[in-house]
């Protein structure tokens, strides 16, 4: 990064010419804006790049192997492990000189959770015209408790395909049609409509998409029970991952008021055709009926009971927040949130091994190392960024973002004076690459800000290169987004460095395939960190130009968190 001021300076004034309109499009706005902000970041000053050496191997991967040890059984929500990192991250934050950042004063922002632990049945049975269906657990079925109750119940409630179970009027789409679905079970597909371009996101998973959007969409229908036909297509993970993730305690935050399912569950795509097919109707035609605007619900006349006793217990957990002052008096009450989560499942189901703790090596005690490790970077310069910068370890992120959510809800800056999130949610363990995945690439203006900067790096920022998989919407930079905060997710690239063409891609499908909230995400010595580093130094970089630059960055016109930002900046200004 020796060169980066000379390299950005010439960007911003070839940025700065003159084009065939005389009003700028926004993107080249964005672009100029984007020039001018790395220039000011860089500031001539070669502290800021010495900064950088305090971004090494050695300090990311003691902070991985530490916090991934046994010793930490998984890190799970309010658990002695959780409790235990939530302490160490606290420690290596007080160590780097970061200033406690909860609203108390004190390094941890804590919030309650309540534990559901559905004792799930051995089978489930549905009936209808004349026959019946008996499920097995785990093989065929997940399923856990909507409510948090000592008991889930549904009592010969009707079985209905609900398409994809989205209501989105400003696709002009809504697979309800003003049908009533009060105490009905609503079998649904997952994904949503990908195969047009203009729709939705096209190959772009939305929240539309996710398996919590479409609870919740069943729950607000007033639907008893919601079930998901999982494929590992739709899901973007095997159906190992169902089976590993919601079995045992599931954590949540306490309910509101709020329209809540009984029970929601996931069915294997074989089972799902068994059961329409026992209906008289084909799966790939019901299928075929959702891909149009015009669906509608279709009955199948097919029943189901299921009584589930419920463990409920409460616990709580905390976000661990540092906070480096800014040093500009106008701007200091501003800031740039560095976001990872540092919990993971826990204990849990054994593995063929008898291995039961499920470590969360790379998910994601990497995307902690990396953002402490530019913490460490921010504080070696000699004078603090003219924007604070918050350091939020959040909690709780594998139960659903809870612990982003928590956070956004009750913020220590207000939503209109965060001026950016950058989240890591994992690391690449697999060496350099030629490029980088910016997940959410074309959402807000921090693309060019970060496009400059991997440029300087020798590398390209890549949209997401996994975009079936809906990353934007799985991770805590979402929580940060529906409040209006303009947020950049960093993923590993994939091409790798002296490395065939697809090498980079089978290693990511792997770890899904085999890892992926498995007992086997474990750290290992022989992890080349380099791409890590890289990446951090991306972060780095980024978010001191955001810190640094006299305007904060926006959302692009048209993008579908522009409206809460917005409002955000309507309330500071009231």
């Amino acid at each position: 990064m020796k060169k980066i001021l000379t390299f950005v300076a010439a960007l911003a004034v070839a940025g700065c010419g003159g084009s065939d309109s005389d009003t700028p499009t926004p993107a080249v706005e964005a672009e100029q804006a984007a020039s001018s902000v790395v220039v000011e970041a860089a500031g001539g000053n070669p502290a800021a790049a010495r900064a950088t050496q305090e971004i090494t191997d050695d300090y990311m991967r003691g902070i991985i192997a530490e916090i991934s040890d046994d010793r930490y059984e998984g890190r799970g929500p309010g658990s002695k492990g959780d409790e235990m990192a939530r302490a160490y991250l606290a420690e290596r934050m007080q160590e780097l000189g970061l200033e406690p950042g909860a609203a108390d004063g004190g390094w941890e922002q804590p919030f309650d959770l309540v534990g559901v632990n559905a004792q799930q049945p051995e089978s489930w049975t549905f009936t209808g015209h004349d026959t019946s269906m008996t499920l097995r657990q785990w093989d065929q079925f997940i399923v856990g408790s909507g409510v948090q109750e000592e008991r889930a119940l549904i009592e010969d409630a009707e079985l209905v395909f609900a398409g994809y179970a989205i209501e989105a009027p400003e696709y002009n789409w809504d697979d309800f049609k003003g049908v009533d679905l009060e105490g009905k079970v609503l079998l649904i597909m997952n994904n949503d409509p990908d195969w047009d371009p203009d729709l939705f996101g096209g190959e772009t998973r939305l929240w539309y998409g996710r398996w919590d959007y479409k609870y919740l969409s069943a729950a607000r229908q007033g639907a008893v029970g919601a079930i998901i036909i999982h494929t590992s297509p739709s899901a973007g993970y095997p159906f190992q991952v169902v089976q590993t993730s919601w079995t045992g305690v599931q954590f949540e935050l306490p309910a509101g008021d709020e329209p809540r399912t009984q029970m929601n569950g996931w069915v294997t795509e074989d089972t799902a055709r068994e059961l329409v097919a026992m209906a008289g109707h084909n799966l790939d035609d019901l299928r075929e009926a959702a891909y149009n605007r015009d669906f509608e619900p279709v009955p199948l006349g097919i029943t189901t009971s299921l009584a589930m006793d419920v463990e409920i217990t409460r616990v709580q957990s905390a976000n661990v927040l540092g906070v480096i002052p800014g040093s500009d008096p106008e701007l200091k009450d501003e800031v740039v949130i560095y976001t990872a989560h540092h919990d993971h499942l826990g204990i849990g189901t054994p593995n063929e091994d008898g291995d039961a703790i499920y470590n969360g090596a790379l998910d994601n005690a990497t995307g902690v190392a990396q953002i402490l490790a530019i913490a460490k970077a921010i504080k070696a310069l000699p004078k603090a960024p003219r924007r604070s910068v918050l350091i939020n370890l959040v909690g709780a992120e594998e139960q659903g973002l809870l612990g982003s959510e928590y956070y956004a809800a009750n913020p220590t800056f207000p939503p209109g004076k965060i001026a950016a999130n950058l989240n890591y949610d994992g690391g690449n363990i697999w060496g350099h690459t030629h490029d980088v995945t910016f997940v959410g690439l074309g959402k807000s203006t921090i693309d060019q800000i970060a496009t400059l900067v991997a440029k300087e790096q020798g590398r390209v920022v890549k949209p997401d290169q996994f975009a079936d998989k809906g990353y934007f919407y799985r991770s805590d930079q979402f929580s940060f987004a529906k409040i209006g905060v303009p947020a950049m997710y960093l993923d590993t690239g994939t091409d790798f460095v002296d490395r065939p063409p697809e090498w980079g891609r089978e290693q990511q499908n792997h770890y899904t395939e085999v890892n992926y909230h498995q007992p086997t995400d474990e750290y290992d010595p022989s992890w080349d960190l380099a791409g890590m580093i890289d990446d951090a130094l991306l972060g780095y970089w980024t978010g001191l130009a955001i810190a640094n630059a006299d305007e904060m960055p926006t959302w692009m016109p048209g993008d579908e968190f522009e409206a809460a930002r917005l409002e955000a900046l309507e309330a500071i200004e009231d």
